[in-house]
């Protein structure tokens, strides 16, 4: 659970979460989501400090780069002390956009992954439709000119909420090529844009709502059907699914 001895967003991140129904239901379709993407065997929660995901799959192992109450142990995602080929799947909600070089990131889950481990994440996507939103509205940053691939040596006094929205945009739209061609034994196995319209309407952990839970299911039913070129263009956020296709 979210430890009330935490940062004050966490704090009322844990208010808004109980408060709304609304909100609850649309995690729990999108965690029904990562868990129907999985492989048999042990999966790694990164950034699991709300300790949410793990009130739906108390099977992880869950870790923050925070000291939290709840969680298996502390580590940076960038710095993995996990024993290679280790895990089978390795699950990032909302956590992508705030690591400080992905790159390295990703260099570590090649590295511990089993073969045909996953990689399996939930990120904040930059569409015509988001960017206002994120851009003047969303308390961080929107910078479409960073390299998602960068490297360097991570800075520990950098705060952990530190982020930049459109770094899963950029990995997975312009720089997927730079990606593929970087990380040879990691393939974009699936790539959705997902949460058109509930979950902006939801207003997330603000406490507004403008979408009753009476007719979410429905508003959900219709996301999922529309075409891919149209959700491109409206989503709010992006599902990924990369996997690591062969042995080192």
């Amino acid at each position: 659970m979210i430890s009330l001895d935490s940062d004050p967003k966490t704090i009322e991140n844990k208010r808004q979460w109980d408060r709304k129904p609304v909100l609850r239901a649309i995690y729990h379709d999108l965690y029904q989501r990562i868990v129907s993407a999985q492989r048999p065997g042990l999966t790694l929660e990164i950034g699991g400090g709300s300790g949410i995901f793990k009130l739906f799959e108390p099977s992880i192992v869950s870790m923050d780069i925070r000291p939290v109450p709840g969680l298996d142990f502390v580590a940076d995602a960038q710095r993995l002390p996990l024993a290679t080929g280790t895990v089978d799947n390795i699950v990032l909600f909302d956590v992508l956009h705030h690591i400080e070089f992905p790159a390295l990131f990703f260099a570590e889950a090649d590295r511990v992954l089993q073969p045909r481990g996953r990689v399996i994440m939930i990120e904040p996507a930059v569409t015509w439709a988001s960017w206002p939103v994120y851009r003047f509205i969303h308390e961080e940053a929107v910078a479409l000119d960073q390299d998602p691939l960068a490297e360097g040596i991570p800075d520990p006094a950098r705060a952990p909420f530190d982020a930049n929205i459109a770094l899963p945009t950029l990995l997975f739209g312009r720089d997927r090529s730079r990606f593929q061609g970087r990380f040879k034994n990691m393939r974009v196995l699936r790539l959705d844009w997902l949460s058109c319209f509930a979950y902006p309407l939801s207003g997330g952990f603000q406490p507004w709502s403008l979408i009753p839970s009476a007719i979410l299911r429905p508003v959900l039913w219709i996301e999922d059907r529309l075409p891919q070129f149209i959700r491109r263009r409206l989503a709010y956020r992006l599902f990924a699914v990369i996997e690591k296709v062969q042995a080192d």
